[in-house]
């Protein structure tokens, strides 16, 4: 005797669509997939020519056939009132998903799970525990300590801490902000982002407008192995062990309108004197120009010598100063006053306080570990220098281009 009829089901096209992605996407459950394929062959096939292809009981796709057809009035709803995709395959997956279940009762109660978060976001210093945070199996052995719990296993206290979103083997850097912060910032920023918009039109008038920023630390790596090169199927070879021949400084001037880097310095330190004659080096390819270096708020941009350059270039006659005591040169905030300010030839403008990000110059250095440093092979502090100043030769000729200033807040681009 013939068994009941089959319940009919339809699907639509963008429905067909969103099933046959569920049956192919690989972090799909495999119990959605079988699903999502139950549905696709019921239509055309019946419950027993399924039940045998799938190698799954008559019983499970009768089941999941009628869920799809009891769910036909809220399917039918999509197209009609203009559904996303991924709504549409929010909907088929809870469609398809297995119902909610009570499961067991919980063995801790509402109270003692409050305790167990309560204890978990405490430092464990409190607890008389010489560490800065917890682990399960330690938070597990003071929740019984403190008799919170007569016993709790690690694995329960790990769900509780996943439950409930709480990560204490993660820890993130941030920096409080002083009230005036926001407002100096918006000032700041607003002065480097308001320099890079005009830099053209600066360009057209004469100036030169330089982002410049040290790069300091870069080490003389050298493999105690030969490399192996690339070949198919396998990746370079590099020897992990290295001896380390010392380290350089590269201070740079990226071109904002060019994108050229320009007057680099490669030597051993970074002091006040050794930014002072990088800046009097790039100066000197152009000496009647008007130049505006970006730079960051680090004490060599600021300088006693930086200040006296500038004032002697510039033909500047008022007063100094002493440094540390009257005018000019008395504070970092008066000679930063006085080399940003925009009557003089040569100027400085300033980043905001941590955010030496805004400077361009930080994206070329990007450039220049990617594609030297990270992977380059140097045998003294020597051919480390003359492989940085060959390197800056070929992005020259070959990849300089300015980068897209974007003020809004999106990442740099190139243009």
């Amino acid at each position: 005797m013939p068994g009941p009829k089959p319940v009919q089901i339809s699907v639509s096209y963008r429905q067909k669509v969103v099933l046959r992605k569920q049956k192919r996407r690989w972090k799909c459950p495999q119990g959605i997939a079988l699903r999502a394929q139950i549905i696709l062959l019921s239509l055309k096939h019946s419950n027993s020519y399924i039940a045998k292809y799938l190698s799954i009981s008559v019983t499970t796709v009768r089941k999941w056939r009628k869920r799809w057809h009891d769910a036909a009035t809220t399917l039918a709803s999509v197209d009609r009132d203009g559904w996303t995709n991924r709504q549409l395959t929010a909907l088929v997956t809870t469609i398809l998903d297995d119902a909610p279940r009570s499961g067991a009762p919980g063995k801790f109660t509402a109270e003692q799970v409050a305790q167990i978060i309560w204890v978990a976001c405490q430092p464990p210093e409190l607890s008389d525990r010489p560490i800065t945070h917890w682990t399960a199996r330690e938070l597990a052995d003071e929740l019984v300590k403190r008799g919170i719990v007569p016993s709790i296993s690690v694995s329960t206290v790990h769900h509780i801490l996943f439950d409930n979103d709480l990560k204490p083997h993660l820890s993130k850097a941030w920096l409080n902000r002083e009230p005036g912060d926001k407002a100096i910032f918006d000032r700041e920023a607003g002065l480097v982002t308001i320099i890079y918009q005009q830099a053209k039109v600066l360009a057209e008038q004469g100036a030169h407008l330089m982002s410049t920023d040290e790069k300091t630390g870069i080490q003389a790596l050298e493999p105690l192995y030969p490399t192996l090169p690339m070949k198919p199927g396998l990746v370079e070879l590099r020897e992990a062990d290295y001896a380390r021949h010392g380290t350089c400084c590269v201070i740079a001037n990226f071109d904002i309108v060019s994108g050229n880097v320009i007057s680099p310095t490669v030597g051993p330190t970074r002091t006040e004197a050794d930014f002072l004659a990088h800046v009097a080096t790039t100066i000197a390819t152009d000496p009647t120009a008007t130049w505006i270096f970006v730079v960051d708020n680090l004490n060599i941009h600021v300088s006693e010598l930086l200040v006296d350059f500038v004032a002697t270039t510039c033909s500047v006659t008022a007063d100094l100063g002493k440094k540390g005591k009257t005018g000019i040169l008395k504070c970092m905030r008066t000679r930063k006053a006085f080399l940003e300010d925009a009557a003089h030839r040569i100027r400085f403008v300033y980043t905001p306080k941590h955010c030496s990000w805004l400077n361009q110059v930080e994206c070329w250095f990007s450039i220049l570990a990617r594609k030297l440093l990270k992977r380059g092979i140097f045998t003294s502090v020597e051919d480390l220098k003359q492989k940085i100043l060959a390197f800056i030769g070929y992005y020259n000729e070959t990849m300089a281009k300015p980068f897209k200033w974007t003020s809004n807040g999106r990442p740099l681009a190139t243009a």
